[in-house]
């Protein structure tokens, strides 16, 4: 059987680390691969394209964070029974998945291109970039199933503590992007199209090759064909699980996508700057990201193993690990988020503005260490409607309107508009405080 990593024994910070590196490395592949369409369009193409990617991409996240969501209900669920030791079940659980999976991503692919003008409408599309914006939401939402595919891959394997496999699915896709917007792009012109269609056919390219080498892999259960059957027990669970991740995700991508609409309808040049500073800011938080994501699946298994005292040392090591590097990206997006900005435009407007956007982003960089770390702290428990309730308040009741305010002030700039995103954080991680503390008091079992 291949070595896969046990979090309920043993060390915590290396095992933690090892399992941390290749999620790292795999979402920073996935930030490539949504910073190469931008940087591609953005060096070819006009402000106009810029802004139907950035817009077209922002939303097409949102949705992909809603499937992603309901996938760490199963990385959960998965990791829960191999701290139990009955890593046999997992043939049921992925099967079962696996279906629901099935059946969301044929009503997404049927749906998304109908309503693709809706969306563009919704967010404001400024009018020179509207028509791009709508090709770019048919083309990837049409794609739906290979979307869901390709996180459900990534989504499997972390609840078995093997971060390696989604490293490679991940890199396949990212090099087969780059080379579709190189072809589709810089060669043939094509503007938004060519990058819309980079983004689907790298991932079914991805899902296709990720299929072939996982039958060659050893896992821990066996899934029959017979085990893809609706299982209400284990589809309950799951939604149960993945459900509060997943409308949190939602909602709180729908809280950007406001945020980018009121941005919007500032004009083109503050739309092309926050598309930019978005793709940046993807990079900015790849350590706190990695880190939510380990948690959950640390977390997961110890729990499931009744070790709540290693949680929470787990839990510990990386907040002081994810600080670390917080700090330095504060520094780096602060005093040099111009140069940043440089790697994926070249009008020199457009990079002023998302420069002055990741000012504000850079204060969260000091946060998020906290709050990513608390989320996949609480994921990992169960404590998914947590999680979901603390993110809509931080969404709605800060980042939203405080943003709105903002915008109708009157000569106000990108970087007052984004500090309502530190400002949402840091009432997040009040409340996550408080839920530790009411966890303290009616377990015992922590700290």
């Amino acid at each position: 059987m291949e070595k896969r990593i046990d979090f309920t024994t043993g060390k915590i910070v290396g095992p933690l680390l090892r399992f941390a590196g290749p999620v790292l490395l795999a979402l920073f592949l996935q930030a490539m691969y949504g910073a190469v369409d931008l940087l591609i369009v953005g060096k070819f193409g006009s402000s106009a394209d810029v802004s139907g990617v950035s817009t077209g991409s922002q939303m097409m996240i949102t949705i992909t964070n809603l499937i992603s969501g309901l996938c760490m209900g199963m990385t959960i669920y998965l990791g829960q029974k191999i701290g139990e030791k009955k890593a046999q079940e997992g043939g049921q659980i992925v099967g079962s998945g696996l279906l629901m999976f099935i059946l969301v991503g044929v009503v997404m692919t049927i749906i998304l291109p109908v309503i693709a003008p809706q969306l563009a409408t919704i967010m404001h599309a400024p009018t020179e970039a509207f028509d791009l914006t709508v090709k770019y939401l048919r083309i990837c939402g049409g794609g739906a199933v290979v979307i869901i595919a390709y996180n459900l891959i990534g989504g499997v394997f972390r609840g078995m503590g093997d971060s390696k496999t989604p490293l490679v699915t991940v890199f396949i896709a990212c090099i087969c992007n780059i080379i579709g917007d190189l072809f589709l792009v810089a060669g043939l012109h094509l503007g938004t199209v060519g990058a819309a269609i980079a983004t689907v056919g790298a991932q079914f390219i991805s899902v296709i090759i990720s299929l072939v080498l996982i039958r060659k892999k050893t896992l821990p259960f066996e899934v029959h064909r017979d085990m893809i059957k609706w299982d209400s027990k284990i589809i309950k669970r799951i939604v149960f699980l993945g459900a509060p991740i997943s409308i949190q995700d939602l909602l709180v991508g729908i809280s950007f996508l406001v945020i980018m609409a009121i941005v919007n309808s500032l004009g083109l040049v503050e739309s092309a700057g926050i598309g930019v500073a978005e793709k940046v800011c993807a990079f900015i938080m790849l350590v706190p990201s990695s880190f939510m994501q380990s948690m959950s699946a640390f977390v997961a298994q110890n729990r499931g193993a009744g070790r709540m005292d290693r949680a929470m040392k787990g839990f510990k090591s990386a907040v002081a690990i994810s600080f670390a590097f917080g700090a330095t990206m504060f520094f780096v997006a602060f005093f040099h988020g111009d140069v940043l900005a440089g790697l994926f435009a070249n009008d020199h407007e457009v990079i002023l503005a998302a420069a002055d956007y990741l000012k504000a982003y850079a204060i969260d960089c000091l946060l998020t260490c906290f709050l990513f770390c608390f989320v996949g702290f609480f994921n990992g428990m169960g404590y998914t409607r947590f999680v979901m309730a603390q993110g809509i308040i931080g969404a709605f009741g800060v980042r939203v309107p405080l943003s709105f305010i903002i915008s109708r002030m009157g000569s106000t700039s990108l970087f007052h508009i984004g500090l309502a995103t530190p400002s949402s954080t840091a009432l997040q991680i009040t409340l996550c405080f408080g839920c530790l503390l009411y966890m303290k008091k009616k377990t015992n079992t922590f700290f």
